[in-house]
């Protein structure tokens, strides 16, 4: 039986694909820019040995800025800018396999749920490697580094940044060789998997249940515009535990998911598992309604010509 939507949703058979590719790699490149500070907070709060460094989100958006200015809150960013890449194929494998899933079944929760799943497998797969390099990047304070690996200056003089990126590559190439690169690989996975196939249902969710308590004529973008963040908190909250480990893999080094789990536990205690929620929640939110508005509004732009007034999207 299909789903009984107040809120239409467009499919992938619906968009002009070209229009759908260069909007959305703007839409996504504005995005980056605005929230990559935070998840450079986010992931030195997670690295961090209990509260040695910094306090809190706020504590550390003030010391960076003073430390190191506003360049701190942008290191790796130029490198992180290949996971647009990923971002076209997550959305890509988002919407074929929604379509794929309705040959079986049209609930939308178990087509959110697979694609979300599915799209986040393959764009973790090109994304982890870019990941690496960029947190090791962002580890990068002034005169020393919270990581395993610390850029060279070269006769006294601070590296370029593409010459800090080539720096960083060879010493994870010469410690760890290519496997290096996918260090971390099974713990993102278990982290960006379930978020994505949460996030969706929940998108849905509570965006129908906000339909059905609004009058008739709200406009279904604000619905959305709210929706997103809750889905985003309630997501961030269920897996944030595994994206503090998955963050202590990746930047210093280590081989065990159970280990490190264990060491975080032992250290810290379980709220050593709570790190760090608060800036992804932080950034999540302006980040999420910007990328709901943008996404849905991307999708309505790029509507096939004879589809535009066919009905209210």
């Amino acid at each position: 039986m299909e789903d009984k939507r107040n809120i239409p949703i467009i499919e992938w058979e619906h968009l002009d694909k070209r229009k759908f590719y260069v909007f959305g790699i703007c839409m996504t490149m504005m995005i980056r820019v605005s929230v990559y500070p935070f998840t450079l907070i986010r992931t030195r709060l997670q690295v961090q040995k209990g509260k040695s460094l910094y306090n809190g989100t706020f504590d550390a958006f003030v010391k960076i800025l003073r430390t190191e200015g506003t360049a701190g809150l942008y290191r790796g960013f130029l490198v992180n800018t290949f996971t647009l890449i990923s971002g076209q194929c997550y959305v890509t494998t988002y919407e074929l396999t929604r379509k794929y899933v309705s040959r079986y079944n049209n609930n939308n929760a178990v087509k959110s749920l697979v694609a979300g799943g599915s799209a986040s497998l393959v764009a973790q797969s090109i994304t982890v490697p870019i990941d690496v390099v960029s947190q090791h990047l962002m580890m990068q304070r002034k005169g020393e580094s919270m990581g395993r690996f610390k850029v060279r200056n070269q006769d006294g003089k601070r590296m370029l940044v593409f010459g800090q990126t080539k720096d960083i590559i060879v010493q994870i190439f010469k410690a760890d060789g290519f496997r290096g690169f996918y260090r971390g690989y099974v713990a993102s996975l278990l982290t960006y998997i379930p978020n994505s196939a949460v996030w969706w249902p929940f998108y849905h969710f509570y965006a129908e249940q906000l339909s059905s308590l609004t009058p008739k004529d709200c406009p279904h973008l604000l619905l959305q515009a709210i929706s997103g963040p809750l889905a985003a908190a309630t997501a961030s909250t269920l897996t944030n535990p595994m994206d503090v480990i998955r963050a202590r893999v990746q930047v210093e080094g280590k081989s065990s998911i159970i280990l490190t789990f264990k060491q975080l536990i032992a250290e810290e205690g379980p709220w050593g598992l709570t790190k760090g929620l608060s800036a992804r929640i932080i950034s999540a939110t302006p980040s999420t309604i910007v990328i709901v508005v943008g996404y849905e509004t991307l999708k309505k732009l790029s509507l096939r010509p004879e589809l535009v007034d066919s009905r209210h999207w």
